[in-house]
């Protein structure tokens, strides 16, 4: 699935392997993954904590840690393979100036003992060789840009001076300022409360198209991405199972892992009754993988689940999913009512629209 590069691949990753050794263990996070990113959009990763998510995106900035490595694969940016970069020196061509990444935690991020002002301009300096005035009133710019007001009081502030929210703001104004193709927005909204959430994301979604960026968010929440997202790409232990337009993928959903993390969103809940919880637990990555790395837990499983892992079967033109309910010899499923009502009210509003 989508191993063959188009022309309007801006990112192209291609049977990736990612293994790390631990105590004389090998853990192999990533598994045999393949997925395009295109020119302009929107793509959001998702899937629950360890499923694989930031170890993708580091190995696409050069950040994997010591004991990781990509064991085979290509990750293909402007005729480049990142997969073969084995320097910080060809990495500084690549990191910040044409990937950046935007991380969830601003504080550890953020330099205390500089003012947030001299560190977006030493990325304006940096990446865009302007100098002195220039690049104050080009940091100004930015400054303004993700909704920082009163700009030159506010340049010459420390991070703690900021709120939460406020602080996100700088490392997205530092992550522009290096003047990127590609934002990638690991977990941006985790440690804010839901409202100044909606801001961030709706901040996101603004600039991407002020600068024609491409943006791939990184969440474990399908409700944060839902309305800044052209695409989802679901991830479950290390393994990409499901990928397709945002529509298709929330009220069209073929995999049973994504039917899993849907019935889990709030609005899904019953009065009166729990909230829906996926039983037991992701599958142990330091041994060999048999199969649906979901089939312990997955209640539709099959026989072939546990002996042999699927294919991707294609739903639409951009829709694939990897589970053998897709087979024209599987039997048929009974979804429960509420994620049917929810697909069916969610193809409605499609419609209308």
């Amino acid at each position: 699935m989508e191993a063959t590069r188009t022309k309007s691949s801006i990112l192209s990753i291609q049977s990736l392997v990612i293994k790390f050794t631990l105590r004389g263990q090998v853990l192999t996070a990533i598994r045999d993954i393949s997925l395009e990113l295109y020119q302009g959009e929107s793509l959001a990763i998702v899937g629950e904590s360890g499923s694989g998510k930031s170890v993708l995106v580091k190995s696409i900035m050069g950040l994997l840690d010591k004991n990781g490595s990509i064991e085979q694969g290509q990750i293909f940016y402007n005729d480049r393979d990142l997969a073969q970069f084995t320097t910080e020196r060809e990495w500084l061509q690549i990191r910040g100036k044409e990937i950046a990444m935007v991380t969830q935690d601003p504080m550890t991020s953020l330099n205390p003992l500089k003012t947030i002002g001299k560190q977006i301009e030493e990325c304006v300096v940096l990446h865009q060789g302007l100098k002195g005035k220039a690049a104050y009133e080009e940091t100004l710019k930015y400054l303004t840009d993700v909704g920082i007001y009163d700009v030159e009081k506010r340049y010459k502030q420390y991070p703690h001076e900021f709120s939460g929210g406020m602080r996100q703001r700088i490392v997205i104004a530092i992550a522009l300022a290096c003047h990127p193709k590609i934002l990638i927005c690991d977990e941006p909204t985790t440690a804010l409360d839901v409202t100044i959430q909606a801001q961030i994301l709706q901040l996101l979604k603004n600039l991407q198209q002020k600068y024609g960026l491409t943006t791939v968010y990184i969440t474990h929440d399908l409700g944060v991405v839902a309305k800044v997202a052209d695409r989802i790409a679901v991830m479950y232990a290390g393994d990409v199972i499901e990928v397709g337009a945002t529509h298709e993928v929330f009220f069209n959903g073929q995999h049973p892992y994504t039917w899993a993390l849907i019935s889990s969103l709030p609005q899904l809940g019953l009065k009166g009754q729990q909230l829906y919880s996926i039983k037991g637990t992701p599958p142990n990555l330091f041994k060999a993988i048999k199969g649906d790395a979901f089939a312990p837990r997955n209640p539709f499983a099959l026989k072939i689940d546990y002996e042999e892992r699927p294919p991707f079967f294609q739903v639409s033109n951009t829709h694939y999913a990897r589970t053998w309910l897709l087979d024209p010899r599987a039997p048929k499923v009974e979804l429960p009512e509420t994620l049917l009502a929810f697909f069916e009210e969610g193809r409605q509003h499609a419609n209308d629209a």
